[in-house]
């Protein structure tokens, strides 16, 4: 019997034909009390003050209703931007995609028998996977300057990162029996790779890049707060002046976008499943 068991006794239930069985208590209470415990530890560690957020969150709403109406006139500055904004993450996802592949491929330890080799490719992806976009974006302005090159740099990291961990992971699940065929044939390993594994995994890399795209299209209007460039950089500038009415405008555009790609994406998606 576990500890908790111990502390909070089973329901003892007897059945008809007189045999007991027991009902373990719920561990509901107990997972509400730690999750609140964490919560006060972090807001202290953080000095987050739950009565500010209690007393300026209306300030939300009103934010909000300048927002509303729009300002339709400012619609015309935003689409070069907003164009920028899906090169930049277009750009990014292809290139991320194509660079996943073989990275993924040598991130697979049923393909590449030398664990160096795929615990150093693994390792990567994990680092890389562990970066904030943001930050990635930041130090790409630093070296290429502000604009939609460090953007699509940003996306370009992420995307290969996110894209490899999910199809070596894939890869190390197929099955091997065609790959070894034709290596028994005397085909390389790279040419085993493109007959035996990629008809398998196809599908789920074209699904997940197109996922990867529309997820990127989201993280391409944000990164101009560091300076990558985008409908972000026109953003952050009339939230900064405090028109409300403008930014309102960019909004809508923003999810207008979004919501068309993401029903291309789907609509691909399902055509290929």
């Amino acid at each position: 019997m576990k500890l908790y068991d111990r502390v909070f006794k089973p329901k003892k239930i007897v059945l008809s034909n007189g045999k007991k069985i027991y009902q373990r208590a719920s561990r509901t209470p107990l997972i509400i009390l730690l999750l609140l415990i964490f919560t006060y530890i972090s807001t202290k560690v953080t000095e987050t003050e739950l009565s500010v957020l209690a007393e300026r969150g209306e300030q939300f709403f009103v934010i909000l209703g300048q927002m509303i109406p729009p300002n339709w006139s400012y619609a015309n500055n935003i689409w070069r931007p907003m164009i920028d904004t899906i090169q930049m993450s277009l750009l990014g996802s292809v290139l991320g995609a194509l660079v996943a592949i073989p990275i993924a491929m040598l991130s697979s330890s049923n393909l590449i028998q030398s664990r160096w080799v795929t615990g150093f490719f693994k390792l990567f992806l994990s680092i890389t996977r562990t970066l904030p976009t943001l930050i990635t974006a930041s130090i790409a302005t630093f070296i290429f300057g502000i604009g939609t090159t460090a953007g699509t740099i940003a996306i370009f990291i992420f995307t290969f990162s996110y894209i490899g961990k999910l199809m070596y992971e894939n890869i190390e699940n197929i099955d091997m029996g065609p790959f070894e065929a034709m290596e028994s044939m005397g085909l390389s390993k790279v040419e085993a790779f493109r007959y035996a594994v990629v008809p398998q995994i196809m599908p789920t890399y074209l699904s997940v890049s197109l996922f990867a795209f529309e997820g990127n299209i989201r993280y391409a209007a944000i990164l101009g707060y560091v300076g990558a460039g985008g409908i972000g950089l026109i953003l952050n500038q009339e939230l900064g002046w405090r028109d409300y009415a403008n930014a309102g405008m960019i909004l809508l555009i923003l999810m207008v976008v979004v919501f068309i790609i993401e029903q291309i994406s789907e609509y691909c998606r399902q055509k290929l499943t």
